[in-house]
């Protein structure tokens, strides 16, 4: 029965969907779906913010407004901040990380997607890990191939990063990981060789959702991620309502592999953060 944590990707960094308006977009919007979140079980929230014209934005103010937010609203919630690149200056990136949120992505290797190149030289990374480290915050190591493993491995002994790094997988993005649970197991084989003490998670993309989380709860993964940044469709046939529902169905599913959900101070605990009053 040991918890797991369960993530809420709550907006991502493309155009609100036109198809699905129940993405949040505005600081008020994203405060709101996160706290709904929250009541159905999501202890940690992934978050990206916008422009008045919905393009990707770096601007502290409204990273701190959704801060502020969720810490009033979702005691003892974890906040992470995204440092994604989708439509952001590389040099803006890590502009908020001054906020000391608790979590922020950081991805240790440049991959394909379907109409970019996701980019992270490695000077960025450094930086961004450099500056993770300086503000106390800790980071969410993205992995899109195998080699941003060992990407990770060159921040830990560089002494940029401890040794229980949080990572997570991500599958399903056209023209990187497939999502293909025998490469789930390749990933998990290389990880507990690499970074024996880490923990870990996997995130499925699109209709891809669903079936990684059941992956990795079958291999007692320490956390799952779902939310409208990866996928806005609970069936072919029907958009998910919110966050809160996809929430809902990620407590399901936890509960369908006989474990709990974690609570937002065990999920500190796990994650190896300090809890908040």
């Amino acid at each position: 029965m040991n918890p797991v944590v369960i993530a809420v990707a709550i907006t991502g960094s493309v155009p609100r969907k036109k198809d699905n308006p129940a993405v949040p977009v505005t600081p008020a919007e994203q405060i709101e779906s996160t706290h709904e979140a929250f009541e159905a079980g999501a202890s940690l929230v992934h978050i990206h913010v916008r422009n008045d014209d919905e393009s990707p934005s770096s601007d502290p103010e409204r990273f701190a407004a959704v801060q502020e937010g969720v810490e009033k609203h979702c005691p003892g919630m974890i906040v992470q901040f995204s440092t994604g690149g989708r439509g952001r200056d590389p040099s803006a990136r890590g502009s908020a990380l001054s906020l000391k949120p608790d979590m922020a992505s950081l991805s240790t290797g440049s991959v394909n997607f379907p109409t970019i190149v996701y980019e992270n030289h490695t000077t960025l990374v450094t930086d961004l890990a450099t500056k993770m480290r300086e503000f106390g915050i800790r980071p969410e190591i993205e992995i899109f191939d195998l080699s941003h493993l060992h990407g990770a491995k060159r921040l830990v002994e560089a002494g940029l990063i401890d040794e229980r790094p949080h990572v997570q997988f991500v599958m399903g993005v056209q023209n990187a990981l497939p999502a293909e649970e025998h490469l789930l197991d390749l990933l998990l084989g290389e990880l507990r060789r690499v970074l024996p003490k880490a923990t870990w998670t996997a995130a499925g993309i699109g209709r891809n959702q669903a079936p990684v989380m059941e992956w990795a709860l079958k291999r007692g993964a320490d956390a799952v991620r779902t939310g409208l940044e990866d996928n806005i469709r609970i069936s072919k046939d029907r958009l998910a309502k919110s966050n809160a529902e996809l929430v809902s169905l990620a407590v399901q599913a936890v509960e369908r592999h006989g474990r709990r959900v974690a609570t937002p101070t065990e999920a500190r605990t796990a994650l190896g953060l300090q809890s908040r009053a």
